[in-house]
């Protein structure tokens, strides 16, 4: 029903249309040869107008007009002069200026016209042949609106079969391109002709203005609707031999909507019929000799792509996760280098980025397109040149090393299609000095990096004067110096007992190293035992764990500690008598570390297991009984070296 109603207003409209019969200027369409192209989601008109000036005064423009219902969607108009049967002037091919101008009063307000200017007048019986080229997005309605997954997508197509114009037409055709599929119903009118994937109309002569001829078409198309609600590609310049671009793609697909629930046991088994409507793959036409090509989204890369090509070209054939049906999105990102000398010039003291404007993406319909030029820092006279009209902005972005910012030229361009695909330009002034200004700022990072270091080692960043660590190195150092000091002086007098007093001296100071860090090895032991009380009390196993963790740790730091002590000992005739008793106490200490860790151990395992309190002592009386034995007889060890 709504459908009907949208297919009757359009009918409305241009009945008021037709009845608005006035004359613009003498000009007189001699010939009308319109062509659609309804292959894909984009709707291309090519129309090929012989224009006459039956009139004495002399034309320099020449009017379009469009409905507004397609006006609205019109993405891309171009009109070119020919002359002859296909054989062009050397000026064929070179876009007319146009502009969109207010309807003359006697107009039908449902128009939107264009006015056409002309290289030179057209005067008194002069011709010519125009070539306008119209390309319209989102004109295509899926009928029905929703379909489900084993359905085909059909679409609905709405004209006029006369041409529309201000201008009286004396013989005019249409023909009408479709996809290779089957066509469910369209307008049979007078001198109408199938064949093959082709409608015609025609011919029509002695047309007066505004004449319209209602056309509707129902037809199968399954090509891949792609639209891109947003692309925003950026485009960095390095002038260190490289041009990095990066796509960020927000697709949907704007054909039917897919109802329903979807099935990949049938897409897998019959994707061409339980899935004809979803497109599977998109291709990217990149620049050649692009390098390091990447495709991944927001989970990571996707593997599902193919990228191959020659000296003219490369073609990356990208695969989404899944198959994309009407109404689904997808994001995901394309990215590639490529070689700065084949994209960026100079020319009179500036230089210039010559590049294309939209996506690599065949057939793609952008209904926004951000494109940003990222700039050199110190980039200065920033000029963009744009074959068409957009949006500008600058904006600024820092990256690795930057100070100022980089600047960013950001051009904005709605409804954009592979047409606007043309080579633009950036031109902006660069100081070739400013190169060396990152690899400075690196030369001389590491310069300071490394004089901080050599400070670090040499300063006392001590943060409290009464530490252990602290004290102990204060002793040692006056050990030290009194054995220095020691030796300066009764070097004089004694000679040789002098050295066997230093010695004496070394070793004293070498068993109060080891006895402080013994007494710190025994202090780490009461934090093992104080963690199983703890745990007997919350039952927390994991803070148990975390405090055996840290301990084994610390313990594992003091044996390192005192292996150079032991080992001063050992090589120390002086020391021969009170070696044994160190090493023993060495041992003992090393043997306690062992039972604390299996009574932890299983402690730990019982608390578990869920184990009873007293089951739990039974366990480790054992281990406990010997932990005692050991603890007594390491104090007395103690006692024994400090006498000594």
């Amino acid at each position: 029903m709504k459908m009907k109603l949208n297919l009757f207003s359009f009918l409305f409209t241009f009945t008021i249309l037709s009845s608005h019969v006035l004359s613009i200027s003498d000009l007189i369409l001699t010939k009308v040869d319109r062509r659609i192209d309804l292959s894909t989601q984009i709707v291309r008109t090519t129309t090929t107008l012989k224009v006459e000036n039956a009139g004495s005064d002399i034309v320099s423009e020449i009017l379009l007009s469009f409905p507004e219902n397609h006006a609205i969607h019109l993405a891309y108009l171009s009109a070119t002069l020919n002359e002859g049967r296909g054989k062009a002037k050397p000026s064929s091919g070179v876009s007319l200026p146009y502009d969109e101008v207010v309807s003359p009063k006697d107009f039908p307000n449902s128009l939107k016209v264009y006015s056409v200017t002309l290289p030179k007048g057209l005067g008194k019986g002069d011709s010519l042949t125009l070539d306008v080229l119209a390309v319209f997005t989102h004109i295509l309605q899926p009928f029905p609106e929703k379909i489900t997954q084993a359905d085909i997508q059909l679409l609905l197509f709405q004209e006029s079969a006369h041409y529309l114009t201000p201008y009286p037409v004396k013989v005019q055709s249409l023909t009408v391109k479709l996809p290779d599929a089957r066509i469910e119903s369209y307008s049979k009118l007078e001198n109408t002709k199938l064949q093959g994937s082709e409608l015609k109309y025609g011919p029509y002569q002695n047309i007066p203005p505004f004449a319209y001829l209602p056309m509707v078409i129902h037809f199968e198309n399954n090509q891949p609707f792609a639209v891109a609600k947003e692309l925003v590609r950026e485009i960095e310049i390095s002038h260190w031999g490289n041009v990095q671009i990066t796509e960020h793609y927000n697709l949907v697909h704007g054909g039917a909507e897919s109802k329903g629930e979807f099935s990949r046991l049938d897409y897998q088994a019959r994707p061409y019929v339980r899935g004809a409507s979803a497109f599977r793959r998109l291709v990217a036409k990149l620049p050649p000799r692009a390098h390091s090509v990447y495709y991944r989204d927001e989970i990571g890369n996707i593997s599902t792509s193919n990228l191959w090509g020659d000296s003219k070209k490369t073609q990356l054939e990208i695969e989404p996760r899944y198959p994309i049906f009407g109404g689904w999105k997808i994001a995901f990102t394309i990215g590639y280098g490529l070689p700065l000398q084949d994209f960026l010039f100079g020319i009179d003291g500036k230089r210039f980025l010559n590049i294309s404007f939209g996506s690599p993406i065949n057939e793609l319909v952008i209904d926004t397109l951000i494109v940003k030029v990222v700039l050199p820092e110190g980039s200065k006279d920033i000029s963009p040149s744009v074959p068409f009209p957009v949006k500008q902005r600058h904006e600024t972005k820092f990256s690795h090393l930057d100070i100022a910012g980089r600047p960013v030229v950001v051009l904005e361009k709605n409804n954009a299609v592979p047409e606007h695909n043309e080579h633009f330009q950036v031109y902006y002034k660069f100081n070739r000095l400013s190169m060396l200004r990152e690899p400075l700022m690196l030369i001389f990072g590491f310069f300071f990096l490394f004089v901080a270091s050599i400070v670090y080692m040499h300063a006392d960043l001590s943060i409290s004067k009464t530490s252990a660590s602290y004290l102990a190195k204060i002793q040692w150092e006056e050990v030290i110096n009194l054995v220095s000091f020691t030796k300066s002086v009764f070097a004089i007098d004694y000679g040789a007992y002098t050295v066997h007093f230093c010695f004496i001296i070394q070793v004293q100071a070498t068993i109060h190293q080891v006895h402080t860090i013994i007494s710190r090895c025994l202090t780490t032991h009461d934090k093992l035992e104080a963690s199983l009380r703890d745990l007997s009390r919350t039952g927390d196993i994991q803070a148990c764990k975390a405090t055996r963790k840290s301990v084994d740790s610390s313990l594992k730091e003091l044996t390192k500690e005192l292996k150079s002590p032991v080992t001063f000992l050992q090589s120390s005739p002086q020391a021969t008598q009170i070696l044994p008793k160190v090493e023993e106490v060495i041992a003992k200490e090393r043997d306690l570390q062992e039972r604390l860790m299996a009574k932890h151990s299983t402690v730990v395992d019982c608390y578990e297991k869920k184990l009873g309190g007293r089951e739990i002592e039974n366990r480790v009386a054992s281990h406990q009984q010997k932990i005692t034995a050991l603890r007594q007889e390491i104090d007395d060890l103690m006692d024994l070296i400090d006498e000594i």
